[in-house]
């Protein structure tokens, strides 16, 4: 088991910047894959970032690719998300998820390719 715990979330003006954290306990942090995801209101919970469980390499939805870093630090037991140039269409609550590395892919993107979650913490963006 391992639990996550995201902070970090808040009110932005587009253009601006925020970043999100996520504490992890339990079993240990370097042995899953970890990422992001998030939920716009009406809308279907989305794939946004993943990390390998070294933190040298990274994958990212189109949606985001420039715009946003995942990056962890194994010693804290925490990855975070920073996201800039922040577009009103990125508010939605955003998920810390962790994924136990059975293969090595970086690629999976699906919710059920994740075995643990976040509550979740909410992103708003204003025009």
């Amino acid at each position: 088991q391992v639990q996550l715990v995201e902070s970090g979330g808040g009110l932005v003006q587009a253009g601006g910047s925020l970043r999100l954290s996520c504490a992890a306990s339990g079993r240990t942090f370097s042995s899953f894959i970890m990422g992001w995801f998030r939920q716009a209101p009406g809308k279907e919970r989305e794939f946004v970032a993943a990390i390998r469980r070294s933190g040298g390499s990274m994958y990212y939805a189109d949606s985001v690719k420039g715009r946003f870093t995942i990056s962890r630090d194994n010693a804290k037991n925490t990855v975070y998300l920073q996201m800039n140039s922040l577009k009103p269409e990125d508010t939605a609550v955003y998920y810390c998820v962790a994924r136990v590395d059975y293969d090595g892919s970086l690629y999976y993107t699906g919710r059920s390719d994740f075995q643990y979650w976040g509550q979740g913490t909410q992103v708003t963006v204003s025009s």
